[in-house]
C-alpha cells in the first residue's frame, strides 16, 4: 500500500491527520506540484484526475479523493470511529463533513485558486471575481458554524470527527488564501484552539 502525498496541500493533510488520529501509518510519496510531478504520465496512468492524494492498494487497486480513502481506513481502523457511531451520529458526521466540504473548504479553495498569485501557473484561468464572490459566503459560513459550537464540543455533536478534521484544514487554509476568521466568533475559535493542540493536527 502507498499514499501519494503532499505536505503543503490541504487534502491530503485531511488524510494524514485521519491516520494520525487512528494511530495506524502508510508508506508514503511526496510529489512536487509545483514541479508538476501530480501532471506526469506515470501519475496520470493512477489517477486521470491528477489530484492528491491517491492511494495504492497491494493488489494495484486505485482509491483516490480524500473521503473515499478515509471510509476505506475507517474499515481497516474502526477505533476511535471517525464517521460516527450508529444511524443518527453517522447521518450528523456525514451531513456535516458535507456542509463544511461544500460551504467552507471548497469558498476558501476558490479565493486561493483564483486569487493567489502562486496559483497563476497551476490554475488554468483564474478568475478573480469568482475568488472575490466566495469571501462572503466563507465568512456567512463561519458564522453559521459558530452559533453551532455555542452548545457542542465539535462539528457534528459530542466527539471528534472527520467533520472535525475538514473543518480544521478549512480554516487553516484560510491563511494562505489571505482569510481571517472574524475575532468575535469565539465559539470557532474555542474549536480551532482545542482541534488545533490534537496531536493529530501536527500530521
Amino acid at each position: 500500500m502507498k499514499l501519494y502525498d503532499n505536505s503543503r496541500a490541504p487534502n491530503p493533510r485531511r488524510v494524514r491527520i485521519f491516520l494520525a488520529e487512528k494511530r495506524a501509518s502508510i508508506p508514503t510519496e511526496s510529489l512536487d506540484l509545483g514541479a508538476m510531478q501530480h501532471k506526469t504520465d506515470a501519475f496520470t496512468a493512477l489517477n486521470p484526475l491528477q489530484r492528491l492524494p491517491t492511494l495504492v492498494l497491494d493488489d494495484g487497486t486505485v482509491l483516490t479523493e480524500s473521503v473515499a480513502i478515509c471510509r476505506y481506513l475507517e474499515a481497516l481502523h474502526p477505533e476511535p470511529p471517525l464517521f460516527g457511531s450508529g444511524a443518527l451520529e453517522s447521518a450528523k458526521v456525514e451531513m456535516w463533513n458535507r456542509r463544511v466540504e461544500h460551504h467552507l473548504y471548497m469558498p476558501v479553495s476558490y479565493v486561493f485558486r483564483h486569487l493567489h498569485p502562486a496559483m497563476k501557473e497551476l490554475e488554468a484561468t483564474q478568475v478573480a471575481d469568482w475568488g472575490e464572490v466566495n469571501k462572503p459566503r466563507v465568512a456567512q459560513f463561519l458564522s453559521l458554524l459558530d452559533r453551532e459550537l455555542k452548545d457542542q464540543p465539535f462539528i457534528a455533536g459530542e466527539s471528534f470527527s472527520i467533520a472535525d478534521i475538514t473543518g480544521l484544514i478549512s480554516v487553516d487554509f484560510m491563511k494562505p488564501a489571505k482569510l481571517t476568521v472574524a475575532e468575535d466568533l469565539t465559539h470557532l475559535r474555542r474549536w480551532h484552539a482545542e482541534v488545533s493542540a490534537r496531536p493529530s493536527a501536527k500530521a
